[in-house]
């Protein structure tokens, strides 16, 4: 079981898995939640910075059509962001100076007891209450 960053979503989108090991990595964690093999959570705001990110790379119709595939994504399941979520973030924010975004991916991974953060973000390396799983 592992919670699930923007960045595996996104990579494999803009960069050649050919070229880009951690586009290549990326695809290999997605193919597994496809086939079912990990179980795998992501927080709702995610759509939004998969729709945004590939908007501002690839223009817009394609991050719409990224958010509609993320949104269709077989075994992926969604954290809604609600208030217990937020407030959750709002302390990990106080505790670790996150960005709000990243406190709220935090937030809902802890909401799902989920302790695995698949990320190429080293910003989540200072949590104790998740371990980051590098792409590389």
């Amino acid at each position: 079981m592992a919670y699930i960053d923007l960045n595996v979503f996104i990579y494999p989108v803009i960069y050649s898995s050919k070229a880009q090991k951690k586009a290549k990595k990326s695809k290999e964690i997605l193919m597994k939640i496809e086939r079912g093999e990990l179980l795998a959570y992501t927080s709702t705001l995610t759509c939004d910075e998969v729709v945004w990110v590939v908007s501002r790379v690839l223009g817009r119709e394609d991050g719409i059509n990224q958010g509609r595939k993320l949104l269709a994504f077989p075994n992926l399941q969604f954290v809604d962001v609600d208030r217990r979520i937020l407030s959750t973030a709002q302390s990990l924010m106080d505790g670790y100076m996150l960005k709000p975004c990243d406190a709220i991916h935090v937030a809902s991974a802890i909401n799902k007891n989920v302790k695995k953060l698949i990320s190429d973000d080293e910003d989540f390396d200072v949590i104790e209450e998740v371990e980051r799983i590098s792409l590389l």
